[in-house]
């Protein structure tokens, strides 16, 4: 259930948690400058916010523990997080469902996509499929060298 209204009431009182995520560690500057916008956001909406988890990890590959703990906190009453594709980029409704069936609800702050983000992520899927055909060592050469054919 995606809301970025107002909430009034008991639902203003929930025990909200405010999520960041980057794909890589050379991206960590981007992590605060998330969490800032998320709580000035959550704040405006008059959220109470209990928690703010920042990971770095991959959306397409690899662990997320601490967003796998923030969905089994059954305490957390929200989630809020700038775009949908800080949550994941594949079956984000599919998490709202399971959400919204235990009374519990997701907040995009910005509901549109981010050109920026579609290249990265792109660049993830290359990476991931390359690594597959020539492991992992030159895949990310490999997915670079395929996007720049693509430009062209």
């Amino acid at each position: 259930m995606k809301d970025s209204g107002v909430e009034s009431g008991p639902a203003s009182l929930e025990r909200t948690a405010i999520y960041a995520r980057v794909s890589g560690s050379g991206q960590k500057a981007d992590l605060d400058a998330q969490l800032g916008r998320l709580s000035v956001f959550a704040r405006t909406k008059k959220l109470q916010i209990v928690a703010a988890v920042a990971e770095v990890g991959s959306d397409l590959n690899g662990p997320r523990p601490k967003l796998m703990k923030l969905l089994a906190d059954s305490s957390i009453g929200t989630i809020v997080v700038e775009h949908k594709d800080r949550l994941m980029h594949f079956g984000v409704e599919y998490v709202e469902a399971a959400l919204q069936a235990q009374g519990r609800r997701l907040v995009v702050m910005d509901p549109g996509e981010v050109k920026d983000d579609l290249v990265q992520n792109m660049m993830e899927v290359l990476t991931s499929f390359c690594a597959r055909l020539y492991g992992r060592s030159s895949a990310r050469k490999k997915a670079q060298k395929a996007l720049r054919a693509v430009e062209e």
